[in-house]
């Protein structure tokens, strides 16, 4: 999915709190927990009041908590996916859950953007930088992943690679030709 948008980087940038219809969120879905209200609430209220985000041009941190203090920081490079969610309620106060995935190996998101209003701005840069930059495409995008991932290559080196895999690739192909020669069927030996 392309998102065209341009998205000015002041305005990500200057998102360091969530917004204020998230706490209406929390007493809604805390309400409707019945007698156990306040169980959920304290822990929301405190998880709002403490919530922060910081927008770079490196990556995002998202901290909260005052007890127990937790501190997620994430490159853009690191970013392999982005899910936005919102359930009905949250549709109805104009909120959305921004859920990045990295490639950790875990099965949930490494980070929850919550109780955002320009959600898709938001994912739109975050899509944009996740690609390699301020969305540009090309050998300058692909050269900056390379690097990225610690890949740092002289061109001696590229051509023995593009020699090695030459040879790897001639030998599948005889391997694959060996084997339409017998019909495909192993040999009962």
């Amino acid at each position: 999915m392309e998102h065209k948008h341009t998205v000015d980087e002041s305005n990500i940038f200057a998102i360091s709190r969530p917004a204020p219809t998230l706490m209406k969120y929390y007493i809604l879905t805390s309400l409707a927990l019945g007698p156990f209200f306040f169980f959920v609430l304290i822990p929301l209220y405190f998880r709002y009041h403490t919530l922060r985000y910081h927008f770079d041009s490196e990556g995002i941190s998202m901290r909260w908590g005052i007890l127990f203090r937790r501190e997620i920081n994430l490159t853009y490079a690191r970013i392999q996916d982005i899910h936005l969610r919102s359930n009905l309620v949250e549709r109805w106060l104009g909120l959305a859950r921004l859920e990045v995935q990295t490639a950790s190996g875990s099965a949930g998101a490494e980070m929850v953007l919550e109780g955002l209003m320009d959600f898709e701005m938001i994912r739109d840069y975050l899509y944009s930088r996740m690609r390699g930059g301020h969305g540009g495409e090309g050998p300058s995008s692909r050269g900056s992943q390379a690097a990225a991932a610690g890949v740092v290559m002289d061109s001696d080196t590229a051509g023995r690679l593009i020699e090695t895999l030459n040879e790897v690739t001639g030998e599948i192909r005889a391997l694959r030709e060996t084997l339409e020669r017998r019909g495909g069927e192993p040999s009962d030996g």
